[in-house]
């Protein structure tokens, strides 16, 4: 049954919700910036016991307010932003449940077996997430990773999906071409995820609505659950409510 799962995103130190794609060293095209840091937000997913939610660091200057929020809530958020085999284990011990990794498993353009193999060392595939973010190509979805600005050969597919799943305990997906415009899901993605993801997989991009988690959920046969973002009300969104998120997962 597909569940709503929340996020803190943070981008130069603050709580903000952004444009995927429009993310690069001078900035980003910026949807809110909240009056509130980090360990609030954790706080209040704790309240409600919103379990599965992400703290996503977006570039340099995060650390600070990450660690805030994974005090706040230990064991009940994952964490990911510029994770890789040194630091991982810092942010496990800090309270994440999980680390995500995306752009530390490339190597110009290409996947890094060996990468995976030394970050798994750190983690174990239990507490391992990884981030399949990608960006819709002539052939399908291509992973994209630097902050979704360069998109490498490797494909989101059912191969991949498959041979993956084997070293890591979830996937996290973000359809960078939709991400934080609240224009609608991928829903062709999701629905191949549905198909073809054998672990968890957690869907973000382009929601708007609660009609978004109906769709999800009915796309993807329950299999895949979303994260909502730039339309909720938390970040200055009209589309749905934190409440109506929560009353879903209840259900």
């Amino acid at each position: 049954m597909t569940q709503f799962r929340p996020c803190i995103d943070l981008h130069q130190g603050q709580v903000k919700q952004i444009v995927g794609g429009s993310l690069n060293d001078q900035g980003a095209q910026t949807n809110f910036v909240s009056q509130y840091d980090a360990e609030y937000y954790a706080s209040l997913y704790r309240q409600h016991n919103l379990t599965g939610g992400h703290v996503i660091a977006l570039g340099p200057g995060n650390k600070e307010q990450a660690l805030k929020a994974l005090a706040a809530w230990p064991d009940g958020l994952q964490f990911g932003g510029g994770v890789n085999n040194t630091n991982a284990a810092e942010f496990l011990q800090a309270g994440a449940s999980h680390v995500i990794v995306t752009s530390y498993l490339f190597d110009g353009g290409q996947f890094s077996w060996d990468k995976l193999a030394k970050i798994k060392t750190e983690t174990g595939a239990d507490r391992l997430i990884l981030d399949l973010s990608c960006r819709r190509t002539g052939s399908g979805w291509n992973i994209a990773t630097d902050r979704w600005q360069t998109v490498t050969e490797m494909q989101v597919n059912a191969a991949t999906l498959a041979e993956l799943s084997q070293h890591c305990a979830e996937f996290l997906i973000h359809a960078a071409d939709v991400e934080g415009l609240q224009s609608g899901i991928d829903e062709e993605l999701v629905k191949l995820l549905g198909e073809a993801c054998p672990i968890p997989v957690t869907y973000a991009g382009g929601a708007r609505s609660l009609d978004d988690l109906k769709l999800v959920d009915r796309l993807s046969g329950g299999k895949v659950d979303l994260t909502i973002g730039s339309a909720l009300d938390i970040f200055g969104g009209s589309g749905v409510t934190l409440e109506q998120c929560i009353a879903w997962n209840n259900r």
